[in-house]
């Protein structure tokens, strides 16, 4: 237990000093573009928490896709398997829940909703399986399989929207509206949060107890820790692990996908998402793979989605600054982890 709480502080500290080094040179690199800090800070840090609107409607609803999908890769590198390909599942799971839901037209939404999820969450499954199969009977690494699944997915949702499933007037680039009761509805009246952030939050619970408290759960962070140890010392199968760990990675990250598509755009469009299945690798790491923490650097990472288009139009700074503002989170995160390993080795 001891061990376990150095531990747990030992990545505190590395995510706070990340986050103390993202926001050092980020101040330093916005300097340099001739724009202030300050004011920079200021208008992203209103417009994701400046109101109870801009809270709950703006950022706690981007943080849901970036919470599942952070859950899929937390999930997957416990395993020690490279899940890169979050985007492509995530994508899976909107073509599928789009089928679904433009299907479910007069059925109740205790039949619809349910549906729509779980066609998302199998599509995704379907999506890991190919690399899945790919790593454990041809030895291929999954960190190149999953990324080029992610181009497959996300081209796949291009054609899709512009043939078998485009919108009936077959002007637009997208699907039609799915039906009303396959639509979640809102969690807090009169705010756009919907019923996806409480499923959210219920699954990195989940997620957490079954790491911690299960047989299977301790398999996989053992698995994670050493496959070959587990296998001469526990008697653990590495490979049945590992397949199921996959598999579970591509149901959170598809069920990402459909919780956009029932919660948000109510239809699936070219460029659905904006990277979250790559966010996903930065939440995750923060967390330092830890599912409660996967939710509050899930808002984090909301709120930077949502500070963006206030930093760009209060403060003249380009939101494209966010984006290197997150591949900067990625970098200090390692370099605070290598940091800390290289102390806990000393030591």
């Amino acid at each position: 237990m001891q061990w376990l709480s150095s531990r747990l502080a030992g990545q505190v500290i590395a995510a706070v000093g990340a986050l103390l080094l993202t926001a050092g040179i980020s101040a330093v690199m916005l300097r340099l573009g001739g724009y202030d800090p300050l004011t920079a800070a200021r208008a992203l840090v209103g417009g994701a928490f400046g109101s109870s609107n801009a809270f709950l409607s703006v950022t706690l609803v981007r943080s849901v896709p970036l919470i599942l999908t952070g859950l899929a890769v937390a999930l997957a590198f416990r395993a020690g398997v490279w899940n890169i390909g979050a985007e492509g599942q995530l994508y899976a799971g909107a073509i599928a829940a789009v089928w679904v839901g433009l299907s479910v037209e007069g059925m109740s939404p205790w039949v619809a909703i349910p549906g729509v999820l779980l066609a998302a969450g199998l599509a995704g499954a379907v999506w890991a399986l190919v690399p899945t199969l790919m790593k454990l009977h041809l030895g291929v690494g999954e960190v190149i399989t999953t990324i080029l699944m992610n181009f497959v997915g996300i081209y796949f949702a291009a054609y899709v929207v512009h043939g078998p499933l485009q919108e009936s007037r077959g002007v637009f680039p997208q699907t039609d509206q799915i039906a009303a009761t396959a639509q979640l509805p809102a969690l807090l009246p009169g705010t756009r949060l919907h019923v996806g952030f409480a499923l959210a939050l219920a699954l990195a619970m989940g997620l957490a107890v079954f790491l911690r408290r299960t047989r299977l759960g301790f398999q996989v962070r053992a698995v994670g820790a050493s496959s070959e140890a587990a296998r001469v010392a526990g008697r653990i199968d590495a490979r049945r692990v590992i397949l199921l760990s996959f598999l579970g990675s591509g149901v959170l990250a598809g069920l990402a996908g459909g919780v956009e598509v029932a919660g948000v755009t109510r239809a699936l469009y070219e460029g659905l998402s904006p990277g979250w299945g790559y966010t996903a690798i930065a939440v995750a790491l923060l967390a330092g793979l830890h599912p409660g923490a996967v939710v509050l650097t899930g808002v984090l990472f909301g709120a930077l989605e949502a500070g963006a288009g206030a930093m760009q139009r209060d403060a003249g700074i380009p939101a494209v600054w966010v984006i290197a503002i997150e591949a900067i989170i990625i970098l200090a995160v390692l370099a605070m982890d290598q940091l800390r390993r290289r102390e806990v080795r000393r030591v």
